[in-house]
């Protein structure tokens, strides 16, 4: 599998992708660089792609990577 490729994420790991990408473009994140961070909190939540069998599969997951964000803007 080249890097790069998404074929082991689920529907739902891209879709949460495609979500957080657009969140930080809309908050001026130039479009590579919030590809590039979409993806790493998908991974940082579900461990890498997900398939039966495969790493990561049958874990809960961990939502903090997501709370963290909030956290650190909105924080006082």
């Amino acid at each position: 599998m080249p890097r790069g490729d998404k074929s082991k994420y689920t529907n739902k790991e891209k879709r949460q992708a495609e979500h957080i990408e657009e969140g930080y473009e809309n908050r001026g994140v130039p479009e590579q660089e919030a590809e590039r961070r979409a993806w790493a909190t998908v991974n940082k939540v579900h461990g890498g792609g997900e398939k039966p069998g495969g790493g990561g599969y049958g874990k809960p997951e961990d939502h903090e990577p997501m709370r963290k964000g909030g956290r650190k803007s909105h924080g006082g």
